[in-house]
Formats: C-alpha cells, sequence, structure tokens
C-alpha cells in the first residue's frame, strides 16, 4: 500500500509539472489568463481521472472565463499530457477553482494591518509615557527647589 501511495505522490508531481508546462508554453486560447497557476493535482489510483485544482489572480470573470478556457482546451492539453508523460492511461483531466492563493494573500493583508495598528498604537503609548515622565520630573525638580 505504501509503495502505490509513493508512487502516486510521485505521478502527481510529475503530471503537475508537465500541466504547468502545458499551460505556459501551449495554451493559445485567449480566455485563459497569463496569472493562472496549478496549485494541486490528484490523480486516481487508475490513473483514469484527475483533478486539477487553478488558481487565477484576478476578479471572478477572469477566473470564470479561465476555468471554461481551460475546460474547452482539455482535450488538446490531455494530448500533450501524453506525449510528455510516461503513463499507461492518460487522464481525464477536470479543472477546479482554488481560491487558496487569494486567501492567503488576503490573510497575509489582514496580519500586515493588524501589526500596523499595534506598532502605531505603541508609538502613541510611548508619547503619552514620555510627556508624563516629564511632567512628573518638572514637578520633583520644582518640590527639590522650594
Amino acid at each position: 500500500m505504501k509503495k502505490n501511495s509513493n508512487r502516486l505522490i510521485r505521478i502527481n508531481q510529475e503530471v503537475k509539472h508537465d500541466l504547468t508546462t502545458i499551460l505556459r508554453e501551449d495554451i493559445k486560447d485567449p480566455r485563459v489568463s497569463p496569472l493562472t497557476s496549478i496549485v494541486k493535482v490528484d490523480v486516481t489510483a487508475d490513473l483514469k481521472f484527475c483533478k486539477v485544482y487553478v488558481s487565477v489572480m484576478g476578479d471572478a470573470s477572469d477566473q470564470k472565463e479561465t476555468i471554461e478556457g481551460l475546460k474547452s482546451s482539455a482535450g488538446h492539453i490531455r494530448s500533450e499530457l501524453a506525449h510528455r508523460t510516461n503513463l499507461r492511461n492518460t487522464p481525464q483531466l477536470s479543472f477546479i477553482l482554488d481560491h487558496s492563493i487569494e486567501y492567503g494573500v488576503e490573510i497575509s493583508a489582514l496580519i500586515d494591518k493588524v501589526v500596523q495598528t499595534d506598532q502605531d498604537k505603541e508609538v502613541e503609548d510611548n508619547v503619552e509615557t514620555e510627556g508624563t515622565e516629564n511632567e512628573i520630573e518638572a514637578l520633583e525638580d520644582k518640590e527639590v527647589h522650594e
């Protein structure tokens, strides 16, 4: 069982690499955005089907058009994959839109915003503390001189 899973991992990596190359070099469909990347590939154990998780940077219409372009080019992509990959069966490809990269960018922006807010608040607190310390020192100096 373990050999089979290692074999599938290697096949997934190889198919992902080849699909990335095909997407970058061979797809001429204008609907497919140049900001398209393959996030993950899941090939079934019998090598008949393959789910390709695709991330597209852009708005919803760009994403929809890219998926439509990839689906219409699936036959060509599959034949190119057959030429590049040495597999007994070339799997049927199904393209699935993946939002994980967008989600990561959004979370990163939120974290940066929180960190900036904390830094701004810390600077304000330091300024207030320094002002209070200066007032206390002035009062102490005044008491000493009196």
